[in-house]
């Protein structure tokens, strides 16, 4: 999970920062957001997974556990970061894409207005 999120995952989200000037552009890029999405929301949960089934060895003190609660704790960090992110960038992609649309038809009623509406 990872090495996936790593190599894939952030690339992938970074791919989103900038949206597109276009309605049309911009409901492209939410078809490809939503495919990434439903695959980066599966390594999220396979994730909590495995880190609920570590937490287990947290309250077990051992030498030898204790050089792994570092590396444990990273890839917690890791992980709720980028699930942070994703969740973030669904939200954002959402939201642009709504206001869009509605300017798009603000623009359409103005249009009609100003010109006569033609049916």
């Amino acid at each position: 999970v990872s090495s996936w999120i790593e190599n894939v995952g952030r690339k992938r989200l970074k791919e989103t920062i900038n949206l597109d000037d276009s309605l049309e552009m911009l409901l492209q890029t939410q078809k490809q957001f939503r495919e990434f999405d439903l695959v980066a929301s599966e390594y999220c949960r396979r994730g909590q997974e495995a880190l609920k089934k570590m937490e287990r060895w947290e309250d077990f003190s051992s030498v030898d556990v204790d050089s792994y609660r570092g590396k444990l704790q990273s890839h917690r960090d890791q992980l709720e970061e980028f699930c942070t992110q994703l969740d973030e960038n669904r939200h954002r992609i959402c939201e642009t894409v709504r206001l869009y649309e509605f300017f798009d038809k603000v623009r359409e009623g103005s249009c009609c207005t100003r010109g006569g509406c033609k049916s």
